[in-house]
């Protein structure tokens, strides 16, 4: 470009239309430029060569992120007049007004990064980049160059330098999603970075300096994690210095009927239909069910309700069928354990790996849900997966 170059791009997108998401790729990029690019507002940085396969999933970061995309937090909106979420959000305005680490304990699907997005708007680091790592969805041994970055050359496959989230988020708001799945081995040097915000890159010696906040959350209880020796104590303290909740969706049935007529009204513009009119008996029907996987699970709900029911109106009959339908492809309630048949002599590695898929077979590949039945973390089922060679895309 004779006139500018792609960070002036970005700047004229972005003052134009500041909710335009903007990845920029480079053929000169250095981990300086992308830092500051990140800082600047972009919401990625690609060096040069860039496969279909980078770019991709650059794409669908950006857009789960940003709720375009099928992330699942997609559409959750924080909305409702619940005196209990009333005071959830009041103090988290309050706690936005400090600097101080914040851990939000509370159910899956109840809103926690949403929650985290809002503390970071509403504080004086909204300007700066809010950056988010899920601990249990990266493999146990990319996290720490997640976290921290890497040089050149620091293991195999680390053909260029990189910066960790850590040091794209300096200035702004570090979330650590689910931290609970922090392995073992990885928290004193977590611990140390959030004591001094200070870190090195793996491969070097040089420490970086970073101003952040950072806010993490957890669908479990740390403090119990601390009793059964599975999450350092003194890294659970650093965490926790304001600790923040959500109720579930149960406890605040006054914002389903909010929600769902949101949900509808959201679904129904995307498929360019007339909003659908929610009958009563709907809406005791909403009300009346306890929504386990809280918000996230009334929001997909509407969803397929609104995409498969073409009439003007919801009413009874359309939540029923759609539960039936919902029950007789997965039932969720405990099924009696079926008498063993394994021959003895059969190897461990074999009665394992058909635990392993009898459960995700009764979960419908749900792995969260798999690991509460088995008593084991997340990141120990998504690894069995993988020793045992069973098909990733078929467990979600």
């Amino acid at each position: 470009m004779p006139d500018g170059n792609g960070v002036d791009v970005m700047h004229a997108v972005r003052t134009a239309s500041p909710s335009t998401a903007v990845i920029l790729l480079t053929a000169y990029g250095t981990v300086p430029e992308a830092v500051q690019a990140i800082r600047s507002g972009a919401c990625d940085y690609l060096m040069k060569p860039v496969s279909s396969d980078q770019l991709r999933s650059a794409v669908q970061r950006v857009m789960q992120q940003a709720g375009w995309g099928a992330g699942l937090d997609d559409g959750c909106e924080m909305v409702g007049r619940a005196p209990s979420l009333r005071r959830a959000l009041e103090r988290a305005r309050v706690a936005a007004g400090t600097d101080a680490d914040v851990l939000i304990e509370a159910e899956s699907g109840t809103g926690k990064e949403l929650l985290a997005r809002y503390i970071h708007h509403m504080s004086d680091r909204s300007a700066k980049a809010f950056v988010a790592v899920n601990c249990s969805a990266v493999p146990e041994h990319l996290l720490e160059s997640e976290l921290f970055g890497h040089a050149r050359g620091a293991f195999t496959g680390a053909t260029a330098p990189k910066a960790g989230k850590f040091e794209l988020a300096d200035g702004g708001t570090l979330l650590l999603d689910e931290v609970a799945e922090m392995p073992l081995a990885l928290q004193p040097k977590l611990l140390r970075a959030l004591q001094e915000r200070e870190f090195e890159r793996l491969g070097e010696t040089r420490s970086l300096r970073v101003n952040i906040r950072v806010i993490a959350t957890t669908n479990v209880s740390l403090g119990a994690m601390v009793e059964q020796g599975k999450f350092r104590a003194d890294l659970y303290y650093r965490l926790n210095v304001i600790p923040l909740s959500l109720p579930p969706l149960r406890e605040r049935r006054e914002d389903i009927a909010v929600l769902a007529r949101s949900f509808a009204e959201k679904f129904a513009a995307q498929g360019r239909r007339p909003a659908q009119r929610l009958r009563p008996d709907f809406v005791a029907r909403l009300e009346s069910h306890d929504w386990r996987g809280n918000v996230r699970e009334l929001h997909n709900f509407m969803r397929r309700v609104v995409a498969l029911n073409q009439s003007a109106e919801l009413g009874a009959e359309c939540f029923d069928q759609e539960f039936a339908v919902a029950e007789q492809t997965v039932s969720m309630e405990p099924q009696k354990p079926r008498r063993s048949t394994v021959a003895p002599g059969t190897p461990m590695r074999c009665l394992e790996r058909q635990l392993l898929e009898d459960t995700l077979g009764l979960t419908e590949g749900n792995r969260t849900r798999a690991a509460e039945i088995l008593g084991v973390s997340v990141r120990t089922v998504r690894n069995k997966i993988r020793q045992y060679g069973l098909p990733p895309r078929r467990f979600a």
